[in-house]
């Protein structure tokens, strides 16, 4: 069955879901595709149920630090209650009836079911094939990925999925990845009773952090129990019927309760026969500042298909474009000098822009500056889970930051200032000459500042 619409919608994730509902709402008829849940990885299996049980995990955590500053508390961990909001809140919305419901009430169409090019205006669903007259917007995200390891595939590991609908905490966790989903969960599992063993082949934690970012969380590991094993290769995982054995090349094999995979996430765009337009389903999809894929007309891309961050604030910002784009309004093009990220860790990792290596390694005069949060008044006057720092990099040449880590408490929204000053490039001198309120965790950045400008800068 042939049918035609102005603009088809491949996956409606956050930014997929935000491009259909506005040309809806514009007037256009758009026909929106997913074969999961309206809004994607985020709400369900993603960034909100993870929260949640972040959220959890530091007020345990901070109940254990009362004791030797204000008095003693025991709070005993139960984790039913986190498992219930996940469930009502996010991951049992299993029909996702009022996403659906709320692009439909926009005037938009919406199909379930697996989605393929068939050149570039034409998608095919099972026997359904749509013909778009003006656009094509592909935003299917990417999927976890699964290392190739010996025995791996035939165990019942979990993804982040499974680790989020958990309804009971296994006694034992090893954690096959040491990026952000991988801490962030092993943190959460240890506060709540789990023996946590994190497993990461590269040399350190965090590794697109700095350095300095990944020492700090290690220290923190350590001092919260959890194992770190950095620099190693997993050879082969077994499971019998109540445990998981991972083999690590040199180490004694890890015996734990329950495994979670958290290596890392991939873009599957074979499966939408990219072949069928020219392009290379083996590498993410090349888009220009207006987020057109290169070389094919009349087709946009969004997200993680990209090759610009897997982060739902990049989808939702080139969201933004695309629709400006499609409806020949105004259009900034897109620009990543300022991205922002955030581990959501305790303490939290939040970074923007260029590390100090990537900015050495572009060409660029660096100077560093760096303070650390323990040294400031609020640091001092927070005690117990002050860890952290500031780290500025600058670009000599011209005299504005071009990267940034906020690491510490709340350290995600001390990171505004500085995804301001990168993405406005605010010259040093005129953020050394504002104002910081005291006693505040972003007056570090003054002193990092301080640091910058000074002798002890690095060059």
């Amino acid at each position: 069955m042939n049918e035609s619409a102005d603009v088809v919608v491949v996956g409606m994730g956050p930014g997929g879901e935000d491009v259909a509902g506005r040309l809806a709402e514009a007037g256009l008829d758009v026909v929106g595709i997913d074969a999961e849940l309206v809004g994607g990885e985020c709400p369900y299996w993603g960034c909100v149920p993870s929260k949640m049980m972040i959220r959890a995990s530091n007020l345990l955590a901070e109940s254990r630090r009362v004791d030797g500053m204000a008095g003693s508390a025991t709070v005993r961990p139960d984790w039913a209650p986190v498992a219930r909001r996940i469930r009502d809140e996010a991951t049992d919305n299993w029909d996702d009836s009022v996403a659906v419901d709320r692009f439909v009430g926009k005037g938009g169409r919406f199909v379930r079911g697996r989605a393929r090019l068939d050149g570039a205006s034409r998608v095919v669903v099972g026997d359904q094939i749509f013909e778009a007259k003006r656009a094509v917007v592909l935003g299917t995200g990417a999927r976890p990925w699964v290392p190739p390891i010996a025995g791996l595939g035939a165990t019942p590991y979990w993804s982040n999925r499974e680790a989020v609908r958990t309804e009971r905490v296994p006694d034992s966790l090893a954690v096959l990845g040491g990026g952000a989903i991988g801490v962030e969960l092993a943190q959460v599992f240890r506060r709540f009773g789990s023996e946590v063993t994190v497993i990461e082949a590269g040399p350190r934690l965090v590794g697109p952090e700095e350095p300095e970012a990944g020492s700090m969380l290690a220290d923190v590991f350590a001092s919260e129990g959890i194992t770190v094993m950095t620099g190693v290769t997993v050879e082969s995982v077994r499971h019998d019927d109540a445990h998981f054995a991972v083999a690590v090349s040199g180490r004694e094999t890890i015996v734990s309760g329950q495994l979670l995979v958290a290596t890392g996430r991939r873009v599957d765009l074979a499966a939408l026969d990219v072949a069928s337009v020219g392009l290379d389903g083996a590498a993410p999809l090349r888009v220009d500042d207006h987020l057109r894929v290169e070389g094919v007309d009349g087709l946009w891309a969004v997200g993680d298909i990209t090759e610009h961050g897997a982060f739902t604030h990049m989808s939702m910002y080139q969201a933004d474009i695309v629709v400006n784009d499609i409806l020949g309004g105004e259009v900034v093009p897109a620009d990543y000098r300022a991205v922002p990220r955030v581990t959501f860790t305790d303490p939290e990792i939040g970074s923007v822009g260029l590390t100090e290596l990537e900015a050495r390694a572009n060409g660029l005069r660096v100077r560093v500056g760096l303070a650390p949060v323990p040294e400031s008044t609020r640091g001092w006057i927070h005690a117990a889970g002050n860890e952290g720092f500031v780290k500025l990099v600058q670009d000599e040449d011209r005299g504005v930051l071009v990267g940034a880590t906020s690491a510490g408490p709340w350290g995600g929204e001390v990171l505004g200032l500085l995804t301001l000053a990168i993405h406005a490039e605010v010259p040093v001198g005129s953020l050394r000459s504002m104002i910081y309120a005291y006693p505040t965790f972003h007056r570090v950045v003054e002193a990092a500042l301080r640091d910058l400008l000074s002798a002890s800068g690095r060059e």
